[in-house]
């Protein structure tokens, strides 16, 4: 099998000729530049790495690495991916959307929100004011190059293309309000939460409709992503689950599934138990990151006996403990038992829990790629 076949064999829940593989194919199973820059000394490559996301500190991974570590997928992300953004003079990271990012004096972190453009009390009114000013999907940049690279590789290549669609809406109702803000909405406002939510939903369909038709027949997986869930479980009540997130991401998956034959992947760390069979309702393909440090989300001959028959999982092996601390030979144990869990009868792409951070040795990412023997 090429992999497009593997990738679809195994969404599909049959079993390919061995397990998928997916580094760098989405925004979130990629590598930190300062551990990418380290992989490459480590090779012994003469590359000199450069952001696939300034942003979210990602490396653009070449196609040597991807090929030595058998890589099934290969991304499509739109213009400005990561929200048109760029760092200015002061220092700050700008999107957008408004918000403003800083970057810690550590290299190893992130740009971190430090400041809401809508944060405070805000009404109706102001909302609709802010949304004159976000991303305009006639932007030629947001699809500049997109349809051209989706055929590429689509015609040119036995790679699974997966289209990146933009951030999803309850991230940007978090950014552009404020986390603190955003959640006591929930709460005390919940009309005004469905309003914000609303307004950026409207803009971000029209994105992803666009994208979806530069691309259309020429891509495999359509990656949304956003997280609803914390370590320990849902991030909101489950009355206001009900009431606000369910409705607006049934919206986004019957969209997606209107537009495109597509396989969906949804992105949502932490443990997300309680949301899989309203995903599977919805029709989505594929659950990642399957983070297994979270509660409930360690067991995963359990979640493969429970749900694997109906969604498959993608991702599973472990950023938190593992990659970052583990040996080499730790590395191999977990990339075995999760292969032994999810694989069997297909529903299974190997990919880390979320992209591999600054810590992560070269050593264990060779060791999670190189030997992938059950």
């Amino acid at each position: 099998m090429n992999g497009r076949e593997r990738i679809l064999a195994a969404l599909e829940h049959r079993e390919p000729d061995r397990v998928p593989r997916d580094l760098g194919g989405t925004i979130v199973t990629g590598i930190n530049i300062v551990a990418y820059r380290n992989l490459v000394r480590h090779l012994g490559l003469a590359e000199a790495p450069t952001f696939f996301s300034e942003r979210s500190r990602l490396a653009d991974i070449s196609e040597a690495v991807l090929q030595r570590f058998g890589s099934d997928c290969r991304a499509v992300v739109a213009g400005g991916a990561f929200g048109v953004g760029h760092p200015d003079g002061s220092g700050a990271y700008v999107d957008g959307y408004g918000v403003v990012r800083a970057f810690p004096p550590d290299e190893r972190g992130h740009w971190y929100v430090v400041r809401s453009p809508l944060a405070g009390p805000i009404t109706r009114a102001d909302v609709t004011a802010a949304a004159r000013t976000w991303p305009d999907p006639d932007d030629p940049a947001l699809s500049d190059g997109v349809a051209e690279r989706a055929r590429r590789l689509h015609t040119g290549t036995g790679y699974a293309v997966v289209l990146n669609l933009p951030i999803g809406c309850i991230h940007l109702a978090q950014w552009v309000r404020g986390f603190e803000d955003w959640l006591a909405d929930l709460a005390s406002d919940p009309d005004l939460s469905i309003y914000l939510l609303d307004t950026l939903l409207e803009r971000w369909l029209e994105m992803s409709r666009r994208l979806i038709e530069a691309t259309a027949g020429h891509v495999d997986v359509i990656l949304f992503a956003e997280d609803v869930a914390l370590q320990t479980g849902p991030m909101v009540s489950p009355t206001t689950y009900a009431r606000i997130i369910r409705p607006y991401q049934q919206r986004v998956f019957r969209a997606l599934k209107a537009w495109s034959p597509a396989k969906v992947l949804y992105h949502n760390c932490g443990a997300v138990t309680w949301q899989i069979e309203d995903l599977i309702e919805e029709g989505v393909d594929a659950l990642n990151p399957v983070q297994v440090s979270a509660r409930g989300m360690d067991d995963t001959a359990a979640l493969k006996r429970r749900f694997g028959d109906r969604i498959a999982f993608w991702g599973g092996i472990d950023t938190s403990r593992i990659l970052p601390y583990g040996t080499p030979d730790d590395v191999r144990a977990e990339v075995r038992r999760r292969i032994g869990d999810l694989a069997p009868g297909g529903g299974y792409v190997l990919a880390s829990v979320h992209n591999l951070q600054a810590d992560v040795p070269p050593e264990n990412i060779c060791a999670m790629w190189e030997d992938l023997t059950p």
